[in-house]
């Protein structure tokens, strides 16, 4: 079951790429449409197949591989995977979808895109840690051609700073890795061979320290974030959603698998330095994002600011903030992705990103009406608007985190509304005023450019009024995680610790009462 979701996409790169006739690239497109299709669908029947009863890893595969070196080929899926594995196939095809009719050079484009997607979607599955850093990597050089061939501006410098960055992160994992195997003194590199590893606290506070490092780049979180604005404002539209939407929940999922679940107890007596970190990120891409000219630029800043949420659920400690934390992220991949693909659409048809050009789109007669629109909507998901999706995400974190960490929390509600102010701005200065009469008319969009904003605006409206359908997935793999943690870890009440948390459980049966289904 779960190989598929590797082999449907890494089969479909080998065929487009190397396919011994000649190709159009209306066929290599669609090619490439049906493949990921075909792997959304297979993870859709995945769910079908999931039991929510069970809470932990399903479906597991197993085959010898390296046993000398301790790595064998292991995959597994909970709910946490599921998620991940489903925003990833969603991702590829909206990216699939995005990329321009006429682009340059396709065989080689597809390949490396859904070669990618084999490489995120089997690190998600893996339960090797050998097999999670090979399969981590494999990404790496794909994302650097795709954005030094197809990106613009500084595109040989940002994919450059990408690949330099990523391999520190890649180098960083593996030492880790290598030390939790090693000192622990485990036959392999299996999950469940070290994850319950008696390594003494020094050695377990240096190994997480790497891991916070290694995967803080990858989100990327303060002060590792530098390589983002230039990669992702250099990428294409289709990259820079994946980039986006995908890559950088392998950090968010590194952490909370391999960072708190393997150091638990470590990760309890650091997390108040962790919601520091996660607070100072969300206020800093917040604040960054308002000082912004570029729309681009002001979107990939805000993605700075809203894995701060992520970080912070997982700092908390509590199963509504931790499943906050993992609802954020697909929430998170749903936004950035309809705000990608706008801002692509915009720059084509009108010419130029910039806000201090940019006037009057949602004029209906020589406008982007329907762009417009659709940005509105995107601006207000990632506001955290009520009735989208961004909204019941950051207020289960908010909602979990508050009784532990009221000081991060706050400070998290600011944030929100500084992501309110930088979208006010942007869709005052491009939807709104008077169109420019020097431009006659913007070309036309056509429903294939705006397919793909549709299937995202109708899955964060509906995700929005129906949450239950997305926490429900997160909630058991969540509960599963806090349950390993050290008691102290758990809420304060009334200045005493207890074994529960009654506000937070409280809180849910709250937020699912307002969901029927």
């Amino acid at each position: 079951m779960l190989t598929s979701l590797i082999l449907i996409p890494l089969l479909a790169a080998l065929v487009i790429g190397c396919w011994p006739g000649a190709l159009a690239g209306q066929q290599v497109r669609k090619g490439a449409t049906l493949s990921s299709g075909l792997a959304l669908l297979w993870t859709l029947w995945l769910f079908t197949q999931f039991d929510l009863s069970l809470g932990g890893f399903q479906f597991h595969e197993f085959l010898p591989w390296l046993p000398l070196l301790g790595l064998s080929y292991e995959l597994s899926l909970d709910g946490l995977s599921l998620l991940m594995v489903a925003l990833n196939s969603l991702i590829t095809l909206i990216a699939v979808l995005s990329s321009p009719q006429n682009i340059i050079r396709p065989r080689l484009f597809y390949s490396l895109l859904l070669l990618v997607s084999a490489g995120v979607a089997g690190a998600f599955l893996a339960q090797n840690l050998l097999l999670f850093f090979l399969l981590y990597e494999i990404e790496l050089i794909p994302l650097y051609l795709l954005i030094a061939i197809w990106g613009d501006g500084k595109k040989t410098y940002a994919a450059t700073k990408f690949l330099i960055y990523t391999a520190l992160s890649g180098a960083l994992m593996l030492a880790s890795f290598l030390g939790i195997t090693w000192i622990s003194g485990a036959t392999d590199f299996s999950y469940q061979a070290v994850l319950n590893h008696n390594l003494p606290a020094s050695w377990q506070l240096i190994l997480l320290g790497l891991l916070l490092v290694a995967f803080g780049i990858k989100i990327p979180l303060v002060p590792f974030h530098t390589w983002l604005p230039d990669t992702y404002v250099s990428a294409s539209t289709p990259v820079a959603m994946m980039l986006g939407g995908v890559l950088a929940k392998l950090g968010t999922y590194g952490l909370f698998r391999f960072g708190l679940g393997l150091f638990p107890d470590m990760w309890a007596q650091i997390s108040p330095y962790l919601a520091v970190w996660a607070a100072v990120s969300l206020i800093y891409g917040a604040v960054t994002a308002i000082a912004q000219k570029d729309i681009k630029r002001m979107v990939a800043y805000s993605s700075i600011g809203h894995m701060g949420y992520v970080l912070l659920g997982g700092a908390a400690m509590t199963d509504l903030a931790l499943t906050g934390s993992v609802t954020q992220m697909v929430s998170h991949g749903l936004i950035l992705a309809i705000l990608f693909h706008l801002v692509g659409v915009i720059e084509a048809k009108a010419g130029t990103r910039e806000l201090d050009v940019l006037n009057g789109l949602m004029n209906p007669i020589r406008g982007l009406p329907m762009v417009s629109a659709l940005l509105v909507l995107g601006g207000m998901a990632s506001a955290g608007i009520p009735g989208l999706v961004g909204f019941v995400t950051e207020f289960l974190v908010f909602q979990g985190s508050y009784a532990t960490y009221p000081v991060q929390t706050l400070l998290g509600v600011v944030g929100t509304g500084l992501t309110a102010v930088y979208f006010v701005i942007l869709l005052n200065r491009t939807c709104f005023g008077k169109l420019d009469n020097a431009i006659a008319y913007f070309p036309q969009v056509t429903f294939a450019e705006k397919l793909p904003a549709f299937v995202l605006a109708v899955l964060i409206f509906f995700l929005g009024v129906q949450p239950n359908w997305l926490i429900k997935w997160a909630e058991p793999t969540a509960t599963a995680m806090i349950a390993a943690l050290p008691l102290p870890s758990l809420d304060i009440i009334d200045g005493t610790m207890g074994p529960a948390n009654p506000e937070s459980a409280s809180a849910y049966a709250l937020a699912s009462a307002v969901t029927p289904f």
